[in-house]
């Protein structure tokens, strides 16, 4: 279930911010006019393939990188050239960065020592963010005596204990293995909403978005290419390249007919209205139906190929006109599904499955 955020308050904002790499013809963009709104409370997720300038437009947040141009404030403040021990910020790197002579508690409260808080305050806070992070039983371990979830437990602590307006985290899971990553992804998620701090994750996996985030924002050549829900993103993406990038999907060429689509095949369907003429249909796996091919109103198909992930059958087809089409079906306990290869199929779509990407 998705989180309703009440407080509106911007925590972060970023205005027309462009950056570039080198001077001249040699120069790169690597944010190209960018802006976004993240607000206090929320969990925001950077997502977009690598070389996208999710990492960069961090980097500035943080500042340890100067924009080419445009702002970054923060709680309505202009930092953006503000330097990033002045800025109520922190940052959890890929890297977790731990001392391997300290130990666990120590790690936490180091920050807090270079800041001159009171001993006093340091052992509370290190104890208050020890049972945050589920790791009082460790307080004493050296963290080279760690496993990686527990290291990435104390980065985490580390981060927190300052209490940031903004938590800033680049990748922090990408070097954990797949059943560690998802429990972790649980863990982030109650960290942000015990402290309510502002997360701002960034990520190229599409899970991690989907599963932790508030609201996601898609990024792809500097720039940025939706912001929404994660529902949103996933159901109602804006262009080829978010449909794309999030999960799987089935691309349709289209024309404008009367108030439907007809398809290249030949068979007319019904989507939302468009202004284009030619366009592109995009439908999820999960959203494709298959029925008797001799049913009426169908969309004849072929099964070219069947591919069992467990949890689910993946049954790729191919329309009349070669056109290939996945459908995900629930796999059943039996080994038989009565699918085959080379067998004719007929294809439904859920009832609004259909979204419209205009070329």
């Amino acid at each position: 279930m998705e989180r309703v955020i009440l407080a509106q308050s911007v925590a972060v904002e970023a205005r027309n911010v462009v950056k570039e790499f080198g001077t001249g013809s040699a120069a790169m963009r690597a944010l190209d006019d960018v802006s976004v709104s993240i607000n206090e409370g929320e969990f925001f997720t950077l997502l977009g393939p690598s070389g996208c300038g999710k990492t960069t437009l961090l980097r500035l947040i943080a500042g340890f990188e100067m924009p080419s141009a445009g702002l970054i404030l923060l709680g309505g403040k202009d930092i953006t050239y503000l330097p990033p021990n002045k800025r109520p910020v922190n940052t959890v790197f890929q890297s977790y960065a731990l001392f391997p002579h300290l130990t666990v508690a120590e790690n936490i409260g180091f920050g807090l020592q270079m800041q001159g808080r009171p001993r006093a305050e340091v052992d509370a806070t290190v104890q208050r963010m020890l049972t945050l992070v589920k790791l009082e039983a460790l307080a004493v371990r050296k963290s080279s005596q760690l496993s990686g979830g527990q290291q990435q437990r104390v980065a985490l602590a580390r981060a927190l204990a300052p209490a940031p307006k903004v938590l800033l985290l680049d990748e922090p899971l990408s070097a954990l293995d797949l059943k560690l990553r998802k429990e972790m992804q649980i863990e982030l998620k109650r960290l942000q909403l015990e402290t309510g701090i502002t997360f701002i994750f960034v990520t190229h996996d599409q899970e991690e978005a989907l599963t932790m985030s508030d609201r996601v924002g898609v990024m792809s050549a500097g720039k940025l290419q939706q912001i929404g829900t994660p529902r949103d993103i996933y159901t109602k993406p804006v262009n080829r390249f978010v449909a794309s990038f999030i999960g799987e999907t089935n691309f349709l060429a289209a024309t404008r007919d009367g108030d439907g689509y007809r398809l290249d095949c030949g068979i007319r369907v019904a989507a939302p209205p468009s202004q284009g003429t030619k366009v592109t249909l995009t439908v999820r796996p999960e959203q494709v139906r298959l029925v008797p091919a001799n049913e009426p109103d169908v969309l004849p198909a072929r099964i070219t190929n069947l591919v069992y992930f467990g949890t689910d059958t993946h049954c790729h087809m191919a329309l009349s006109d070669g056109t290939e089409v996945v459908a995900r079906l629930q796999s059943q306990v039996s080994d038989d599904d009565g699918l085959q290869i080379g067998q004719p199929t007929g294809l439904r779509f859920t009832p609004g499955a259909l979204q419209v990407l205009e070329d």
